[in-house]
């Protein structure tokens, strides 16, 4: 950053070191550019991989999807806003700090309250399997909003009363199949299938005769429209480098990762105005 911007090293670290970032300063920096109702929320989490780091703060042993293995890394959870119009930008995030005994889903929670409060009224949210937890969607259907979550293929559904089956044994049709889930109520389900492998869905939404209505295409818009999340992941390394820092204490990771976002933010407020044609073109 000093070498391209005419700043002295120091000037960074003090930079890193001073500033004390959360997630609300995000919230405000995207909010600018969104349709704050009717979208599609989603949640998701990735660990920024650091293998070779001594004493750094923040740093543990977490689940890597790049690597299907626990490795040793910073993890960190971000729930992405898609609005009606089509623009897409992170609006909350939490770096997992172990000392505060908190577990993936409590930070999802705790986001999902702080983004209602602070003006977000997204129609969906979403999310893999892991976030698909009797007490999150409990506490999503509480807020009165709809969701899509992914389900393990062990998940135990009933077709009628007192009959319970896995979701794998289910003949599930294209629009999707009425069932009741375990502890939560009435949802309706759906199959996709990647390479050798089905994946099952669970759709909900507050007002039954929404649900009746919900069917392959639905299912469709919401499943691609989660897929940006995906898409945040891959850009928010390979462009923003929010893996790359020598900062070692909390305070700084914690600005830096934020300053990545927020590039990130900034890469797709360009690509709206219509400067770039994709966030790829200035690498």
């Amino acid at each position: 950053l000093a070498d391209v911007s005419g700043i002295s090293h120091d000037s960074v670290n003090r930079f890193l070191q001073r500033e004390n970032y959360d997630a609300y300063d995000l919230f405000v920096e995207a909010s600018k550019n969104l349709d704050l109702k009717g979208g599609v929320l989603s949640v998701d989490d990735f660990t920024l991989d650091k293998p070779y780091s001594k004493n750094m703060a923040l740093v543990g042993y977490f689940w890597s999807g790049k690597h299907h293995k626990a490795v040793k890394g910073i993890s960190l959870i971000t729930m992405y806003y898609t609005d009606p119009n089509g623009t897409h930008l992170p609006v909350n995030y939490r770096i997992v700090d172990k000392s505060e005994n908190k577990t993936k889903n409590d930070y999802f929670q705790d986001m999902l309250d702080e983004l209602l409060s602070w003006g977000l009224k997204p129609a969906m949210v979403t999310g893999d399997s892991w976030y698909s937890g009797g007490n999150n969607l409990r506490r999503i259907k509480n807020h009165s909003l709809g969701f899509m979550f992914g389900v393990e293929s062990n998940r135990t559904v009933s077709l009628k009363k007192g009959t319970w089956q896995q979701v794998q044994k289910l003949d599930i049709p294209a629009n999707g199949m009425l069932v009741y889930l375990r502890d939560f109520g009435k949802v309706k389900i759906f199959r996709t299938q990647l390479k050798d492998q089905h994946r099952h869905y669970i759709v909900y939404l507050p007002e039954q005769s929404q649900l009746d209505a919900y069917q392959e295409n639905d299912f469709k818009i919401t499943h691609d429209t989660h897929w940006n999340i995906e898409q945040y992941h891959r850009g928010i390394k390979q462009l923003c480098h929010i893996e790359h820092f020598q900062v070692r204490g909390k305070t700084p990771i914690s600005n830096h990762i934020f300053a990545a976002i927020c590039g990130y933010v900034h890469l797709q407020k360009v690509c709206a105005a219509q400067l770039l044609s994709n966030i790829y073109q200035l690498q």
